[in-house]
This record gives structure tokens, C-alpha cells and sequence, in this order.
């Protein structure tokens, strides 16, 4: 069962340092936001799941991977949503600042 990634579109891949940075910066989530993302994933999880085994090509208009999209987007906005995390750096710049002046 061969299947044909054509009209799947990734997301960009980062590459500055300033962007990978971002993305490895830990995030504040709540519990709510957390139970949120872990629905999220259940239900992304199960549609793949689903659509692996009837689909026989990937389709980027088929419902069911519109519904997957669909809910990896929401996914991405609750995760983004929640405050950064202070790095070890950050704290110190604050700290060193606040004694500076």
C-alpha cells in the first residue's frame, strides 16, 4: 500500500538560530490548556490512524485530512497561546539588571 504525499504541504522548517531558539523555549501550560492539547492529540492521533488504513494516496482535500489539519491548527494555537518560559539567561539578564540600577 504506497502512498503519494503530493498536495501535503509541510510546514516551513526553521533556520536561524534565533528561530530554533524559539522553538526550544519551554512554555508555561495550565492544566486546562494541557487537558486541551492532550484531547488534541488523541483525536489527531485516532483520525491519522483512521485515515491510514482506508486511504490508498494522501489527499490534501480530503475531509478527513482537512479535520486533521483542522484540529493540528487549534493544536498549534493553545500550545502557542501559553506564556514562554524565562530561560536561565533571561533570569539572569533581569537579575543583573535590576541590580545595575
Amino acid at each position: 500500500m504506497a502512498a503519494s504525499t503530493a498536495g501535503i504541504s509541510l510546514p516551513p522548517v526553521a533556520t536561524s538560530a534565533q528561530s530554533i531558539s524559539a522553538i526550544e523555549r519551554r512554555r508555561a501550560i495550565s492544566p486546562e490548556a494541557g487537558r486541551a492539547l492532550e484531547i488534541l492529540a488523541h483525536a489527531i492521533e485516532y483520525l491519522t490512524d483512521e485515515y491510514a488504513h482506508q486511504a490508498t494516496a494522501l489527499s490534501h482535500d480530503h475531509p478527513q485530512v482537512q479535520a486533521i489539519q483542522l484540529l493540528m491548527s487549534v493544536n498549534r494555537q493553545i500550545y502557542f497561546d501559553c506564556p514562554l518560559v524565562p530561560s536561565m539567561a533571561d533570569r539572569m539578564r533581569a537579575l543583573f539588571h535590576n541590580h545595575a540600577a
